[in-house]
């Protein structure tokens, strides 16, 4: 997005903002507008405000500044929901009492504070164009009495009846900071106040600090932009290899795996096979050993009956009873009867 001309900002601008309110005359009548009570002088702390360096280092767009009775006012525009608004009001009201306490002063010398915020959208989604916060007693109801104001103004505000009107009037200048808005303000100070911003606006000085301050928020958003991509980067690359180291020690897994389960699986189907074959064996040889033992013992059976059949016949009954005693009869009697 280019960066708006100078000449073309509105007031809700961080930079023109701070940099109109660095005129005591000009922060004098915003506070006016802000407030509701006359100012007669204002001091603006430009040391506290916009650092006048050619690098912009430690810049900040914030305006403090002080009354004649020493009540500190510090004055930020804010355009987005950065941060937490609340804590940087803290930090704002503690860094006015840092700088306005001086060595060896009591802490009663500390000087009331103001920490003022005008934002183009409602910090607290209330609907409110004032937001007014004050340290309480919660019990009872009574001010701690620290001397602390913290005000969030809301310019998209719709209690319109329940504010100062010229309060109104400012918060939408601070929307449209031209000519049209101001014409029917019918408000000197705020008539006043667009002279001294359209006045500022034709400043070359301070367009001059403008555009540098463009460049150089650029060159740090660029600068940030390579660091969160380099980082992001880094992320993905670190991700891209977790990814990759574990799809590839799953790969090498699975191929393990299957390499050890077929080798287990043929060793294991070898030994059952082996075992199953060498079982069927066994059985199978039991059941033809037992096969032919029967078949032999029949024959042998048939084969006996017929020797002492024909040897009752001859009548070699003293050789019959001898069979089961002499070695060798049996086979001889077999031969000589043709058995």
């Amino acid at each position: 997005m280019a960066q708006k001309k100078f000449e073309e900002l509105d007031l809700k601008n961080a930079f023109l903002f701070a940099a109109a309110l660095e005129d005591p005359e000009t922060c004098r009548i915003v506070l006016e507008l802000i407030l509701g009570r006359p100012f007669p002088r204002i001091k603006v702390h430009t040391e506290h405000t916009l650092l006048y360096r050619s690098d912009f280092r430690s810049l900040r767009l914030d305006v403090y500044a002080s009354d004649e009775v020493q009540v500190g006012y510090n004055l930020e525009m804010q355009n987005a929901r950065v941060g937490s608004l609340p804590k940087r009001s803290r930090f704002h009201q503690a860094e006015m009492d840092l700088t306005s306490l001086k060595q060896g002063e009591d802490f009663s010398d500390l000087k009331p504070g103001f920490v003022i915020f005008i934002c183009t959208f409602d910090p607290f989604g209330q609907g409110l164009y004032r937001y007014t916060f004050e340290e309480r007693c919660l019990e009872q109801d009574f001010p701690l009495g620290d001397e602390t104001c913290k005000i969030f103004l809301n310019t998209k505000g719709k209690n319109q009846k329940e504010v100062p009107e010229e309060l109104v009037r400012f918060l939408h200048y601070v929307e449209n900071s031209t000519d049209a808005c101001i014409k029917d303000a019918g408000d000197e100070r705020l008539e006043y106040l667009h002279e001294k911003i359209s006045a500022l606006k034709k400043s070359r000085r301070w367009e001059g600090r403008y555009m540098t301050l463009g460049e150089y928020i650029q060159d740090s958003v660029n600068e940030e932009v390579q660091e969160i991509l380099q980082e992001k980067m880094q992320e993905l690359t670190e991700k891209l290899t977790e990814e990759m180291t574990l799809r590839i020690t799953e790969e090498i897994t699975q191929k393990v795996t299957e390499e050890v389960t077929q080798k287990v699986t043929e060793e294991v189907t070898q030994k059952v096979t082996e075992e199953v074959t060498q079982k069927v064996t066994e059985e199978v040889t039991q059941k033809v050993t037992e096969q032919v033992s029967q078949k032999t013992m029949a024959e042998e059976q048939t084969r006996m009956r017929k020797l002492i059949s024909c040897m009752l016949k001859e009548g070699d009954r003293e050789l019959l009873a001898k069979l089961g005693e002499e070695e060798g009869l049996l086979e001889q009697m077999y031969v000589k009867y043709g058995i």
